[in-house]
């Protein structure tokens, strides 16, 4: 079967055969008979891609049946009343789907709230008095689940997203190889954005610049993050509707590159940059911050607790004086921006060999805003840093 050309540095069909067969292994452990996914972006949405190599965009719903002993059922944006049906090996987009059925619903218009579910229900008649494993329930829209239990009342119901999690935070070959290349284009984003900038541009010009590099480059979806502000005056860097400031000589200017690169893996790189001479409370305030990563480095090893982690990387902010973190420093990376693992005292999962992890430790003293973003990628004994940029600030003009 020849790949369909147009789509975007698709996965092999072996590492989808791969992922089916350890889902399927994990749901016969756990007696489920049919999993029940739905996303609606490819930011905070990538178990439907994990299942078909497809994402889910824009707001737009894709719901996928996947039974433990059957090929998938997918429920998507379409013509009302449309049915395709395909072979195990499928038509060069879809691969193991039986059949996509679609309809035009839309979460702006409440009336169309029964479209796709109409349709779910449909596709899992057979499992009507089964046991139904749902996946990403914070996600799923409410009106799905409520309808399929009203619909299935002799089905059992359970939250099965701990198992694909836990599956999918180990990276396989090619999704390592392919994670490299996503830290590669955004080695070149950054390059770029810090060789445009200069006084007078908007930090929105310079954010361009780097969406442009990695949109070139097989990115297809991303944030980039950034900001500008005069020393003395610090905070954090904001999304586009925060860009509008112009740079001026003397400013601190910090970047987030956080996007996806060729096969759909994200990973994410931050710098500061000084426009004019580097003060010297930045580069002070810089190497807290790598000292603080480089707790975390110690630590990510095969089978350290992630809340252990977070904790250790807390008492070293409040020894040396600065704030603790209390949202996320670090966590792993994959079809989804934020993937668990996360290093912070809920999580309960531990560091496993080849997690894709980003880590970027930041703080506000000093009258500056400090930080470093990198991913690793963790061995057997020591994490592999992946990324290629300097790991210091850049100094501009």
């Amino acid at each position: 079967m020849v790949i369909n050309p147009r789509l975007n540095t698709p996965i092999s069909t072996a590492e989808l055969e791969r992922r089916w067969k350890t889902v399927r292994a994990r749901m016969d452990e756990a007696g489920l008979d049919v999993l029940l996914l739905q996303n609606n972006n490819d930011h905070m949405g990538g178990a439907v891609k994990y299942f078909t190599d497809i994402p889910a965009l824009n707001g737009y719903a894709i719901t996928v049946v996947f039974p433990r002993d059957d090929d998938m059922s997918v429920v998507m944006q379409g013509p009302l009343g449309g049915v395709q049906t395909f072979s195990h090996e499928g038509n060069g987009t879809w691969r193991g789907v039986k059949q996509v059925l679609t309809t035009a619903s839309y979460a702006s218009a409440f009336f169309t709230k029964d479209y796709d579910s109409e349709l779910v229900v449909k596709a899992m008649r057979p499992y009507a008095e089964s046991s139904i494993g749902l996946i990403g329930t914070y996600q799923m829209s409410y009106s799905l689940v409520d309808y399929v239990r009203r619909a299935f009342p002799k089905a059992s119901y359970t939250d099965a997203s701990e198992i694909l999690d836990r599956i999918r935070a180990i990276k396989s070959p090619e999704e390592l190889d392919l994670i490299r290349k996503t830290a590669a284009m955004q080695d070149g984003a950054m390059n770029a954005a810090f060789e445009a900038i200069k006084p007078g541009m908007r930090d929105s010009d310079v954010a361009a610049t780097a969406r442009l590099y990695s949109q070139r480059n097989g990115s297809e979806q991303g944030i980039y993050m950034c900001g500008s502000f005069p020393l003395g005056s610090p905070q954090k860097f904001g999304n586009r509707h925060m860009q509008n400031r112009i740079i001026q000589r003397g400013d601190q200017f910090a970047l987030l590159v956080e996007d996806n690169g060729p096969g759909g893996f994200y990973g994410e790189l931050g710098r500061s940059c000084g426009v004019g001479k580097v003060p010297q409370e930045m580069k002070d305030e810089f190497a807290i911050s790598i000292a603080a990563r480089q707790l975390i480095l110690d630590m990510l090893k095969p089978g350290t607790p992630c809340s252990e982690i977070a904790e250790a990387f807390n008492t070293f902010m409040r020894k040396i004086g600065r704030d603790e973190e209390r949202r996320l420093n670090a966590h792993s990376q994959g079809y989804d921006l934020v993937e668990r693992p996360l290093l912070r005292l809920d999580e309960t999962m531990v560091i496993e060999k080849n997690m894709n992890i980003s880590i970027h430790p930041q703080h506000i003293a000093g009258g500056c805003f400090s930080w470093i973003c990198d991913n690793f990628f963790v061995g057997e004994s020591s994490p592999e840093r992946i990324h290629k940029f300097p790991e210091e600030i850049i100094e501009i003009g």
